[in-house]
Formats: structure tokens, sequence, C-alpha cells
């Protein structure tokens, strides 16, 4: 089987077609071109396999949840409790943001449900307060990357899939990641707070106003130690957990915080089923698109390749490590995820780099990738809401994004950073 199929992809992606057609036509024209009509029937049930999977059902579960979850406004909530702990700092509104997407990263797991949640709420409110919009947009884009390193993740469940390893172990490995890169973001956030002279967002809260707001907050908060710890603790399975978190969230938006109806479920059942459909088939015709990858022999090439380069694990390191973040730039973290991720990780468990450890190094480098140009996801989510143009965002996040890159590194060549958790709860 020739490479045209790799060609083709690469013309559709460059001409700017959607990425889950070009997965679809690159391989469908490729064996017309080639003669090979006997692969069609392979690829089709390639494509149905992909989405037909158990572990898969808690992606849609876990958008439902965030949809729910945003709509029944959790998300001001969040905001309200970030901004009585810290709002008193200087630059205390872009650090809110900071710290609201971490909190927003244990309901949702998605960087552009965070960026779209928060951008539409503290984007202007930060422009209000004298902020330039193209900060506010690149604060909201580069902390909204924490969403899927904190569990739960949509990208994780998907290596986890594909790549048949524990997806607790990888909620469990994202953890200390995640919160190195809030302390990095808010580092960066209070410096240029300092040099720029940005606004006090609001008077120090009292601990007594501090207590009031996390009692309002609590029923929200409790989503994730709900799902991580029945997740950890092996009461239930990631699929099961996300149904319970879409179940909460209906719970805990209609009849205890009231902010929902019962007539507005259907819209949002609606909307989280879209989404999901989008997903499961991308999911799909990346599964498909990896396979052809094999079949080809393309894998084994790239994998000879990184071979051919050094012997030393650490120089491969460094380089899978460059190639991922070159891929970030162009192609979504979830496609790339399931193409490379069964043509890379073989490369790097020989070598005796631990399954695990990989899996959460690739899943962070390509998260990064969401909020890079000139194709990331979340930049474009946050020129959207925000009316800047996305070169003008990308330059007021260049230090946010050289702190992602240096935990990048420290999750890569410190394992122990990444790897203590999941060793110490047995999931390693």
């Amino acid at each position: 089987m020739s490479l045209t199929y790799f060609w083709i992809f690469i013309i559709l992606l460059a001409t700017g077609a959607p990425v889950v057609f070009a997965l679809l036509i690159g391989p469908g024209l490729s064996l017309l071109l080639d003669r090979q009509p006997e692969f069609y029937m392979a690829l089709l049930s390639r494509l149905y396999n992909g989405m037909n999977s158990f572990p898969l059902m808690a992606v849609p579960f876990f958008i439902l949840a965030g949809e729910v979850m945003n709509a029944g406004g959790v998300t001001a909530s969040l905001v309200r409790l970030s901004q009585s702990m810290i709002g008193h700092l200087r630059g205390g509104l872009a650090q809110v943001n900071i710290l609201s997407s971490v909190l927003f990263a244990g309901l949702s797991g998605s960087a552009v449900a965070d960026t779209s949640a928060l951008g539409k709420t503290l984007v202007p409110a930060m422009e209000k307060e004298g902020y330039s919009r193209s900060f506010a947009a690149a604060i909201t884009a580069a902390s909204s990357v924490i969403g899927p390193i904190i569990p739960p993740s949509g990208i994780m469940i998907l290596y986890a899939f594909v790549m048949n390893v524990s997806v607790a172990g990888l909620f469990a490995a994202g953890l200390v990641p995640g919160i190195l890169v809030c302390i990095g973001l808010m580092t960066v956030t209070a410096v240029l707070a300092k040099r720029r002279n940005y606004p006090v967002a609001a008077k120090r809260a009292s601990w007594s106003q501090r207590g009031r707001t996390l009692l309002q907050s609590l029923p929200a908060l409790m989503t994730p130690v709900i799902l991580l710890g029945g997740i950890l603790a092996g009461a239930f399975t990631p699929t099961e957990a996300a149904a319970i978190a879409a179940v909460y969230a209906i719970f805990l938006s209609v009849f205890v915080m009231k902010t929902l109806t019962i007539a507005q479920l259907p819209a949002i059942f609606i909307n989280a089923a879209t989404q999901s459909g989008i997903i499961l088939m991308l999911v799909g015709a990346a599964v498909t698109f990896s396979w052809i990858i094999t079949v080809s022999g393309m894998a084994v090439s790239i994998a000879e390749t990184f071979t051919q380069i050094s012997d030393n694990v650490y120089v491969l390191l460094l380089l899978v490590n460059l190639f991922l973040f070159v891929i970030g730039m162009f192609l979504d973290a979830g496609p790339a995820i399931l193409i490379l991720g069964p043509v890379l990780a073989p490369v790097f468990v020989n070598l005796g780099i631990d399954p695990l450890h990989f899996a959460i190094v690739m899943c962070v480098n390509l998260t990064v990738g969401l909020a890079t140009p000139p194709m990331g996801l979340v930049l474009f989510v946050a020129s959207s809401i925000s009316g800047e143009k996305p070169d003008k965002i990308a330059v007021e996040m260049a230090p946010f994004l050289l702190v992602e890159i240096a935990v990048i590194f420290l999750i890569t060549f410190a394992p122990a950073v990444s790897m203590t958790l999941p060793k110490l709860l047995g999931l390693a």
C-alpha cells in the first residue's frame, strides 16, 4: 500500500477541510487510486468498531455533565469562590481566571468548554477592570489548558482507550502536572501584574465571607471528589463515573440550586448529543487512519527513524516532545493521540519508558498544543469570544506557553513528578 493517503490527508488539512473528513477521504481516495477496493470493508469495519466501545461512553456523559453545569450557573459560583479567595491580589481578576480553570477542570475535563464558559464571564469583566482584551483572552486560553490535564479528562480517556492503559492511573498522573501549570501561570501573572500595575479585583474577603462562598460552591466542588474518589477507590469504572457525574449535575442544577428547569434539559441534551456525535465520529475516523498507517508500514518507518537518530532515551524523549509540540500546532489533541499513540508509544515502551509515563507526557504535550498558533482550537475559541485577533492573543500568551512547556519537560525528564501519586495508589 502506497503513502498516497498521507499526502491527500495533508493537502486536505492545508486547504482547511475538517479533520474528520481529511481522515476518511485520505485513505478512501488512496485505495481508489491504488486500485485496492478489497480494503474498503476493512475501513468501514474499523470506523464502526472505533466508535462502538463501552469505555468511550464516558466521553458523552462527561460532555453532558459539563453542559448541565455550565447552563446551571455552576461556572459563576466557581468564579465567586475564586474571587473571594484571591481577588484581593494585584492582578486579582487574572488570578481568579486561572483558579477558576482549575476548579472547572474537575467538572468538565475540556479545554474548549473551559474557554467558552469562563471566557464569556471573565474576558468582559477583565476588560472593564482595565486589562487589555488580548491579555484577558490570552490568560483565559492559557489557563484552560489545565482542563484536560486535571482529571476527569476526555483526552486521557481517548488515550487509555487506544493504548489500553489504566484510566485511573492516567487521571492520577495528571493531578500534579495540572497543579504545577496552575502555580506557574499564577507566578507569571503576579510578575506581569506588578510590572503593568494591574488592578486589585476586590477587597480582601473576611474568613466568614469565604466560608459562606465555599459552602455555596460545595455541591459543585463535590463533583470531582465523587468522580475521582470513586474511580481511584475502584468503586466504579470511568464510564460509570461519567454517568454518575451527569446524573449528579442534573440533580444539583434542577433540584438543589434550582438554576435549571426540566423544560430546559432537552435543549442541553441535544447540544451534548451533537458534540458527542462529532467526537465519536472523529474517534472512529482516527482509529481507521491509525490502522492504515500500520498496514502501510508507515508506523514501522517512523519507529525506525526515531531509533536510528540516537540510542539515548533522553535525546529521543526530547525529540518526541518537539515533534508532538509541532504536531499540536496543526492537529487537535484527540486526533493526534488516536493517530500517533499506537505509533510512538511502543517505541518508547521498548526503550524502557513506563507506558503510563509516556501517556501523561503525550497527553500534556498535545493538550498545550490546543492553545498554540496557528491552528490551536482554544486560541480560536478565545478569539471568537473576545473579538481579538488570534495573533495578538498568541503574543500575549507567549510567557504562559513557556511555563507550560517547562512543565512538559519537567514531567518528561523527572518521571517522579507525575508518577509518584499513581504508584502510591497502586495504579502504576
